[in-house]
This record gives C-alpha cells, structure tokens and sequence, in this order.
C-alpha cells in the first residue's frame, strides 16, 4: 500500500459517506483487501460493515475467490465496492468492472484506484494504466451493457514520496441516485492533474504531461540551464 492510495480513499470516505446515512447498515466490498503495508479498512468509518475479497489468504481476506471475474455477492447487494492498486493486474479487468456493477445496488458507489504510471510490477501479471479518459470509457462500457451508470468525478493523484501517480475514479451504478451525493473529492482537494466532475465540460488542472515526463524535461532544463531554481 503506497501513501498516496491510502490518502485518496480516505478522502473518499470523507466525501461520500454522508451520502449513506440514510441506509443501515452500509455494506463495503473491498477487491483485493490483502493488508501489504497498509489497508483501506483503516480508513473506513468504523460502523460500516466490512468484507475483504482476494485471491489468496492474508491479513485482511475475509473470502478468498475461487475466480477473478465472480464476486459471491447477490446483485443488488453492496452499497460500496473499492478497488486500489488492483485492476492493472486483471487481464480483463472490463469484465471485473461490470460484475461490480452487478452487485452494487443502484444508489451504490464504486472508488477506483489504478496507477497511471509507474513500473512493471507483476502479481502475478501486471497489465494496464489508468489515463484520464479510463473513467469515461468505463462508463461506455456499461451503457452498451445497459447500465445507466456514471462518473461522478475522476484525477490522477500527485506523487508523494514514491513513484506512483494514481487514476482515481468514483463511479455510481444508477444516474438517478445522483442526489444523493452532492459533494465531490475535487472540490476539497487540489493536488491533482486532469481532474472531472458531473456536469463539468473538460478537465481540472488539465496536463498533457504524466508527472514523471514533466519531472524530467524540468531536470534537463535546469542541467542545460535553460531555468533556474530559486
């Protein structure tokens, strides 16, 4: 679990759990819950309930699947699913995606951690990245599956201390829940790039280059002294 992962779904919580106060007891899924340095149930309000699905036994597995593409879950089920650091590692992480939508309930939410950049790290594979338009084509891909989902808001997290620039994505199964959560991470939170909101035309703090690419050019202009550093 690196910094920056366990901070955006902290902000997470403190932006969308309200939206549940009405509905007791709230149910939370977590894909790949294994606690390696860290775990997002720390940072879940403590009277939600709690299940942490993966793929092998540890700390923090409360189920071990016996596929990565079913979750043994009624439909309509779940109020949130996470996911953090997981998806790059799904070959098909698409159909990953819509078995979420399927045990969500239609007012429930779906918080996506991905890397946007970072190195080849295999568990036991190691497949994507996420890049700001990776929400938007998700939900795409539920439409043409006739689910009338939508992103909420979505940005690519700075780095802070380590490498990893992370895709977040808060995703809501059924668009005619919207009210029910007014409130948006974006509108608290400033250190992202290429950001989204509901109903917004265009990105926040938009940026055409991944924050290690633009690390560099500045490096190299500093050698060339083509800048100077104050």
């Amino acid at each position: 679990m690196h910094t920056t992962a366990l901070s955006n779904c902290k902000l997470f919580f403190e932006t969308y759990a309200e939206g549940f106060q009405n509905a007791a007891p709230v149910k939370i899924v977590e894909i790949g819950s294994q606690d390696v340095n860290g775990s997002l149930r720390s940072v879940a309000p403590p009277a939600f309930e709690y299940v942490g699905v993966d793929f092998v036994v540890g700390n923090g597995v409360d189920i071990v699947l016996e596929s990565p593409y079913s979750l043994p879950f009624e439909d309509n089920s779940v109020d949130i699913v996470l996911s953090s650091s997981c998806f790059e590692h799904s070959e098909m992480f698409w159909l990953v995606f819509l078995e979420v939508l399927r045990v969500l309930k239609p007012s429930g939410l779906f918080y996506l951690n991905a890397p946007s950049n970072g190195a080849f790290h295999r568990y036991p594979v190691d497949c994507w990245r996420f890049y700001p338009d990776s929400g938007a084509a998700l939900i795409t891909w539920a439409r043409h599956n006739g689910i009338p989902a939508v992103l909420l808001e979505s940005y690519v997290s700075r780095q802070n201390i380590d490498q990893w620039s992370d895709f977040v994505g808060v995703f809501l199964k059924d668009e005619r829940h919207l009210g029910n959560f007014p409130a948006r991470i974006v509108e608290r939170f400033g250190d992202y790039t290429n950001g989204t909101r509901h109903g917004h035309e265009g990105f926040l703090n938009p940026s055409t280059l991944p924050e290690d690419l633009a690390k560099l050019i500045t490096i190299k202009q500093v050698l060339n002294n083509e800048i100077r550093v104050p």
